[in-house]
């Protein structure tokens, strides 16, 4: 008896304490903003309670948000709700780190949330870093003359900027100290990338059908890393096309006149992409896009035979020692194989391929409507006792999607002269971040170049037994990261605070990829930003870091790679740690070879 009047007695007192507590922060408006919610669920209640918190954060901070107030005096009326609904785009991240009361539970659930004035900054700082981290992003891969990336980074930043009650003041410190006002600084960066580039025409052939027109791409004169955009056909705009180390093409109808000019339209606003960031979503659904007049250009539809000429000499900014001086035959297979391409006659050149070849040919002609665009820098070396042609620069299209992308297309010679490999090759700055690295054997940065090269197109192909046999059977997989690990000493790497959130065995890891695989039309990667370094034990051991771009139909994402590689038999690479991560550590750094 004496036990259940002391449960009794501190629930009462409980209750009590938090109704004071409750009626406190009430009371104490100047401290404290709050808000309560009911429903039939936590979750109702919950939204209830935080709705109330935005409805009082956005009268707060409404002034401030300048850089969304418009001299439209029918807009201007409508200026507190759209500043409502910024704000409401915290909830999803920031606002749930408010403290929370549960009142009574379901069916009648009653939930009281609460913050500190004192604390709004740290609601916003999360986006301020976001806003720098896109900017800073979009620096990095402007380098890299990755044109879209750059534009898409320095956009989102300017997006979110526009949600950010300080945006005006917000500033930026770039690699040479040089302190930048986001507010003006980044619509000045993004017009300067989109007047850099620039459009010619190389090849303009009649298809059965069309008109194929062969662009080169460059921005302030070096051929871009990638670039997006659409062209207007004369009717409409075309879907997305992405550009690869400076190759492009739009398709025009049969009736078009060779003597006027074609419209293309720089892509700037990614709002596909965009959806692989929910707050970034949900801002951009909220404020009005910026437009950019620098995103429209015009180019000549006439061919420029000097520039052609240029186009078609060997390349000289990958180097490989091991090129072929003679390889007159295996042009002629090539040659022929592009024009089974191009014309379906795909039966054609079956034997020119081995079985397993064969197949797999099959299945990149059935990955999205392959097409050659040119094949006029292909490069034959010796690799081991095969041989490996480079630059067959093909176009990629999917009827239920709206992008296409143009991609390298490696084919590899068996010592039969049979064509028994085909893979998406890496870009330019991926093959000259490996090959530079020349304190390495050729052979091995080859097989490291080989190896990223048939890892990306197994994805794209779904080729989940290549991806099964390159893993070890205890690989170590972690899509994400953790901040507050839990020791279990019958884990390897139990002390390491990453190797507990998502963390994967191969079997289910596996089994992940077969469903994912099953609900896609297509998958494509990019790789950018390599950085590769040998580990100090094991022998031939690397670690690759690499920044990885995602795009399927049906899902996206960008985020940070690491591979630790053994290529100690390199007929055989084996994969002993994959790590993904959404977002750079906070100190800049991504996972790498020192934290195995």
């Amino acid at each position: 008896m004496r036990k259940i009047q002391f449960i009794i007695a501190f629930l009462l007192l409980t209750i009590t304490a938090f109704g004071q507590t409750i009626d406190q922060i009430k009371a104490n408006r100047n401290t404290y903003i709050w808000g309560e919610g009911k429903g039939s669920t936590l979750k109702k209640a919950n939204n209830g309670a935080l709705s109330m918190i935005i409805s009082q954060i956005s009268t707060e901070v409404e002034s401030n948000f300048t850089m969304l107030k418009t001299e439209d005096s029918e807009a201007a009326e409508s200026y507190s709700e759209q500043v409502k609904s910024v704000v409401n785009t915290y909830s999803n991240a920031s606002l749930r780190n408010t403290e929370q009361i549960v009142i009574s539970n379901e069916p009648d659930a009653h939930v009281f949330r609460y913050i500190k004035r004192s604390e709004l900054h740290k609601i916003f700082e999360a986006r301020k870093q976001k806003i720098l981290g896109f900017s800073y992003n979009g620096n990095k891969a402007l380098e890299q003359v990755q044109i879209a990336d750059a534009i898409r980074y320095y956009y989102w930043a300017l997006t979110l900027l526009q949600s950010h009650p300080y945006g005006n003041s917000i500033k930026m410190t770039d690699a040479e100290g040089n302190e930048h006002l986001l507010s003006t600084w980044l619509p000045f960066q993004i017009k300067q990338v989109l007047a850099g580039v620039r459009m010619n025409l190389m090849k303009l052939e009649d298809r059965e059908a069309y008109k194929l027109a062969i662009l080169d791409i460059t921005w302030n004169g070096k051929p871009v890393s990638n670039l997006d955009y659409s062209y207007f056909n004369g009717r409409n705009w075309s879907n997305i096309i992405g550009a690869k180390d400076g190759l492009g093409y739009i398709e025009l109808p049969p009736s078009f006149d060779e003597n006027s000019s074609i419209d293309i339209k720089t892509e700037y606003f990614f709002e596909a992409e965009a959806a692989i960031d929910n707050e970034l979503r949900d801002v951009m659904q909220e404020v009005d896009p910026i437009p950019f007049r620098d995103a429209y250009l015009k180019i000549n539809s006439e061919v420029d035979q000097a520039m052609l000429e240029t186009k078609q000499s060997p390349n000289e900014e990958i180097v490989m020692n091991a090129v072929l001086s003679n390889p007159e035959a295996l042009v002629n297979v090539m040659e022929a194989v592009c024009q089974a391409v191009d014309q379906n006659a795909y039966e054609t050149v079956k034997s020119y391929f081995s079985d397993e070849g064969y197949e797999i040919f099959t299945k990149l002609l059935q990955y999205g409507n392959a097409l050659v665009l040119s094949n006029d820098n292909m490069e034959f070396m010796q690799f081991g006792d095969n041989v490996v042609a480079r630059s067959v620069k093909m176009k990629f299209a999917f009827s239920n999607n709206s992008r296409s992308f143009v991609e390298d297309v490696v084919f590899t010679f068996n010592a039969e002269q049979k064509i028994q490999d085909i893979t998406f090759g890496l870009s330019q700055n991926a093959l000259g971040d490996i090959l530079g690295q020349d304190t390495w054997e050729e052979s091995v940065r080859l097989h490291l170049i080989d190896f990223m090269e048939h890892y990306k197109t197994a994805f794209a192909l779904k080729r989940l037994d290549y991806i099964e046999s390159v893993f070890s059977d205890d690989a170590l997989i972690i899509t994400g990261w953790m901040t507050k690990p839990k020791k279990n000493p019958e884990h390897n790497y139990y002390e390491n605070p990453i190797v507990h959130y998502n963390r994967y065995d191969k079997n289910e890891y596996l089994k992940h990829l077969s469903y994912s695989f099953k609900s896609k039309e297509y998958i494509n990667i990019k790789f950018n930003d390599n950085e590769i370094r040998k580990s100090g034990k094991g022998g031939e051991v690397y670690g690759i870091q690499i920044q990885q771009d995602y795009f399927s139909s049906n899902y996206g994402d960008s985020g940070y790679l690491f591979l630790l590689i053994d290529m100690n038999d390199t007929t055989e690479p084996v994969i002993h740690v994959r790590t993904w991560q959404p977002e750079k550590n906070p100190d800049g750094s991504i996972y790498g070879i020192g934290d195995f």
